[in-house]
């Protein structure tokens, strides 16, 4: 869909890569004319290492999720979740320059959208975890003033905008997030999504944060990035949204 939006003939498929043959499976890729690939679990962090350039948030999170090699030879890593995560955020209505952000968890998906979420101008990103060391790492890593590790009793009190990366919503579960922090939210953002509403969405329905948005558009957009990273052109992402969603409804 986005080859189509760009008048564009691309050939786009699934490789599985065996577990212990993830650099073999990306070699043969090059060899047979690849130019650029997606990469997820488990070899999102093999795919940084093998890297030659990496963007920010890439460095940060120690992780890649786009690979692309250039003509000479040269393989660039990109972590695009962050981007499509800000993008998205903007779609939905979110005012990000000078917001305060709270980050819930501090796992892979957490740290590959901290660097985006700094370069969108947000006044302070606190990252709460329940184990602090790790949010700590995070904020340590980021060397940036702005993004701060907090417990449950050093919480700001308020943040515009509430983001859910823990996997505890495709468990049917909350993170541990006092009920306080959506009093004043704009909008609550959960990185998983569904054909129905998260439980975390819910839950902050009910205690007064304006809107709650699933991260499916994370993914289209994030998506729409290695896209741009490929053939350096911008897809419609709003049709490709809408059909997801409707797919969603009958699967």
């Amino acid at each position: 869909m986005f080859a189509k939006s760009c008048g564009i003939e691309l050939e786009y498929t699934k490789i599985l890569a065996p577990v212990d043959g993830f650099e073999q499976s990306l070699s043969n890729f090059w060899a047979e004319g690849g130019v650029g690939c997606n990469v997820t679990l488990p070899f999102k962090e093999q795919a940084y290492a093998l890297a030659n350039e990496c963007n920010s948030a890439a460095k940060l999170a120690k992780a890649a999720n786009t690979l692309k090699r250039d003509e000479s030879g040269t393989l660039q890593a990109f972590n695009t979740d962050g981007i499509g995560l800000v993008s998205d955020l903007i779609a939905k209505g979110a005012k990000l320059d000078g917001a305060s952000v709270l980050l819930l968890g501090a796992g892979g998906a957490a740290k590959g959208v901290v660097q985006p979420l700094l370069e969108a101008g947000v006044k302070a990103l606190h990252i709460l975890n329940r184990t602090l060391s790790k949010a700590q790492v995070i904020a340590k890593d980021s060397d940036n003033d702005r993004v701060v590790a907090v417990t449950t009793e050093s919480l700001a009190s308020s943040y515009e905008v509430v983001i859910n990366s823990t996997s505890a919503s495709l468990q049917g579960t909350l993170p541990e997030v006092p009920v306080s922090v959506f009093k004043h939210c704009t909008i609550a953002y959960d990185m998983v999504y569904g054909s129905e509403p998260t439980v975390f969405m819910g839950f902050a329905r009910e205690h007064g944060a304006t809107a709650q948005v699933d991260g499916l558009g994370m993914l289209v957009q994030q998506a729409a990035a290695a896209f741009t990273i490929w053939t350096g052109q911008q897809p419609e992402t709003h049709d490709v949204e809408h059909y997801l969603r409707e797919l969603k409804k009958t699967s």
